[in-house]
């Protein structure tokens, strides 16, 4: 492995690591608080980040109230709850009285329907910000994704929070997460004195399934030769961290959020153990668009640029803030593999045990030949119907 620059190593592996801050609520609690601090609104709340924010806001001391909105009841008994989807207007009466919202409700799941999802996206986003003005909240953050950015052969190690959106809609999701980060910018011109705060992660790593975790759940790495990967996690308790800063107005515009440095693709395989496949770039984007399209793997040929070229984020603007990542890329790694554990992914297509075994003990070109067996099989079939 080649040895980066003078001016990326240095980023990489600052001389002095950062001492991790502590949590505003753990400040406030040190020093015997009350809560009088804002009114914050969650939606998304009754399961995965939103439920864990819902639950680390309810018990700040910097927090007055929190509202937890979601189309189901979660588990927070300290949280005031209403029941209803995102995208009714209905929304505006239940956040009267907030200051501040943090949208989760978000539907990035590789097995929706992509129309069904950018309409939930979308809808739900346009509803939240126009109800949140009208009920005279004066902040809401939106959480998208590092991903917008774009994977970029010329991206630069790391890039900054102000750098262009280069992103495609091409892989799953960015497309919805591009019309989110263009209402962000709309919203305050289309309500003024409505503050908008957009949280970007790194690839989220904790009780996420992603085509990026399930990258991990395969029997080798693919890696697309003459490709330069450079791998950054964001735990989910980080991120929390991070909306808790901005929900809390320590920090506020386009935040980036991940830990600290990445890894190279080497470095990855050297703790994964898991071996790498390396295929041609024409044979891997095209089987990958072939298998999408015939509706064999839910990712789209888009998912693979962000396992080929560096996404990588400085996070300097939260870091500026005060605030640490607790986890290391190298931590975050070895959550992810011990979640993904004893699932077996191919192409980004969860196998049933007995395809995994056979996959797994044929090792990679067999692997490959079982994937284009699969195609033809299902031409086959499109030629019987």
């Amino acid at each position: 492995m080649s040895s980066p620059d003078p001016q990326v190593r240095a980023a990489r592996n600052p001389s002095t690591p950062p001492t991790p801050a502590e949590s505003p609520s753990t400040s406030a609690a040190r020093a015997g608080g009350t809560a009088r601090g804002p009114v914050v609104a969650v939606t998304g709340a009754a399961a995965g980040i939103g439920a864990m924010l819902t639950e680390r806001l309810a018990a700040s001391d910097e927090i007055k109230q929190v509202i937890a909105i979601d189309e189901r009841r979660g588990e927070c008994a300290d949280a005031q709850w209403h029941i209803l989807d995102v995208r009714d207007p209905a929304i505006a009466e239940k956040l009267r009285g907030a200051d501040v919202v943090v949208h989760l409700a978000l539907d990035l799941g590789l097995e929706t329907d992509p129309a069904a999802r950018t309409a939930y996206n979308v809808r739900g986003t346009q509803t939240v910000l126009t109800a949140a003005a009208a009920a005279g909240v004066h902040r809401v953050v939106l959480c998208t994704s590092a991903m917008v950015y774009g994977a970029l052969p010329d991206n630069e190690l790391p890039l900054s929070e102000d750098a262009e959106l280069r992103a495609t809609a091409e892989a799953t999701g960015v497309g919805d997460l591009l019309e989110v980060e263009r209402l962000a910018r709309r919203a305050p011109r289309a309500h003024p004195g409505l503050n908008v705060t957009v949280v970007r992660p790194a690839v989220l790593v904790g009780g996420t399934d992603t085509a990026l975790t399930r990258y991990f759940e395969s029997p080798r790495l693919l890696v697309v030769a003459g490709s330069r990967p450079a791998w950054q996690f964001c735990h989910i308790e980080d991120l929390c961290a991070a909306l808790e800063y901005a929900a809390l107005e320590k920090v506020e515009g386009e935040l980036a959020v991940g830990c600290d440095g990445w890894l190279e693709q080497e470095e990855v395989e050297e703790l994964s153990g898991i071996r790498r496949m390396e295929l041609p770039s024409a044979v891997a984007l095209g089987a990958a668009a072939r298998l999408h399209r015939i509706g064999l793997t839910p990712s789209p040929a888009g998912d693979l640029a962000y396992t080929m070229y560096p996404w990588v984020v400085s996070g300097s603007r939260l870091h500026e803030a005060g605030w640490r990542p607790r986890w290391t890329n190298e931590e975050v790694l070895a959550e992810l593999l011990g979640e993904v554990a004893g699932r077996h992914t191919l192409a980004g297509r969860r196998l049933g045990r007995k395809d995994a075994t056979a996959a797994g003990a044929a090792g990679a070109t067999v692997a490959l030949l079982g994937t284009a067996a699969l195609v033809r099989r299902a031409r086959k079939a499109r030629r019987r119907i």
